[in-house]
């Protein structure tokens, strides 16, 4: 089994489960549909340290919420996923009356696939302010909320969570709500997926360009993410031509043909190596996306916006004026 470029929980756990051909100790996996069957939702618990050593992601919760219907304009299915995604998060968070929430946008805002948690945290509803200067003027189903958008070390030359950890010793928020573009080993997955985590986030690993954790034991406090993948890997779209080449070549009866023999002998490190190394010298790690990432980008924000605000606001959840979706 080569080496896995994906941030989805849920993907490691398919790759590792199917290298070693057996369920994975200390992992268990629920799933569920909703909504007729259009919306299935995944847990993966990982509730061991070996089961954290296999899959190499901290043990905790990791619940993908998955729909068609996200990538396009159903508005139908993008409500459904916001309560659902303000339901988990509701079961994650156990936040009390007063708590206080900090909202952070991480990605780079000029790089479309990259500004998912900026247009998210421009759709929040943040309230600190209220609380500080009018709280007679709050109802009692709002909480106190902030939000930032920190950028990235390339544009400010400070590492994201050194900016966090500051604002948090300034604002101490009883909890974090990170949200970032993801990479996904699966075409698929792109912009269908939103992974929910209590376990943190580290920006940037799935593409290879990993920076300091954000989590409770690098910042303080504890920190819940929220992901989507926008990206897959250029060398894995090859590799997976490969192997829809090689399942065709079995229909067709081509066994016997030296391409087959060399493709299916092939290691799959060596034939993901190999690919990489056709790239490399062109556009060094190249990464694709949708051609209307724009939109997408755009829905997918207003989605997690919305189910983030109902999760955080028990107002928003019985008042629908708050609501960016129609």
């Amino acid at each position: 089994m080569f080496k896995i470029r994906t941030d989805l929980a849920l993907e490691t756990r398919e790759m590792v489960q199917k290298g070693i051909g057996r369920e994975i100790e200390g992992v268990i996996v629920e799933e569920r549909k909703d909504f007729d069957e259009k919306i299935k939702i995944t847990k993966v618990l990982i509730q061991s340290v070996k089961g954290e050593a296999v899959l190499q992601k901290p043990m905790g919760s990791y619940i993908t919420i998955e729909s068609e219907g996200l990538r396009e304009e159903d508005f139908e299915i993008h409500e459904q996923t916001s309560k659902l995604l303000a339901n988990e998060l509701e079961n994650l968070m156990h936040l009390s009356e007063k708590s206080s929430i900090l909202v952070v946008g991480l990605g780079n805002w000029n790089i479309t696939p990259d500004s998912l948690g900026p247009k998210v945290v421009s759709k929040v509803l943040v309230t600190r302010h209220l609380f500080e200067y009018v709280p007679d003027k709050v109802s009692r189903g709002i909480r106190s909320v902030c939000a930032i958008s920190p950028g990235v070390l390339g544009t400010t030359g400070i590492e994201t969570s050194e900016i966090i950890k500051g604002i948090v010793e300034k604002v101490k928020p009883d909890i974090i709500i990170a949200i970032d573009a993801l990479a996904s080993r699966r075409l698929e997955r792109i912009s269908t997926a939103i992974q929910i985590a209590d376990t943190g986030i580290n920006p940037g690993s799935g593409i290879g360009n990993e920076r300091k954790a954000i989590n409770k034991e690098t910042i303080g406090v504890p920190v819940v993410a929220i992901g989507v993948p926008m990206v897959v890997d250029a060398a894995i779209i090859a590799n997976d031509a490969i192997d829809l080449l090689i399942e065709n070549m079995k229909k067709e009866a081509d066994k016997n043909s030296p391409l087959y023999s060399m493709l299916e002998n092939l290691p799959d490190q060596d034939r993901y190596n190999l690919i990489k190394e056709v790239i490399a010298p062109y556009y060094g790690n190249l990464f694709v996306t949708p051609k209307d990432i724009d939109r997408i980008i755009d829905n997918i924000s207003t989605v997690i916006a919305d189910g983030i605000n109902m999760a955080i606001h028990p107002e928003v959840k019985e008042n629908d004026q708050y609501r960016y979706v129609n």
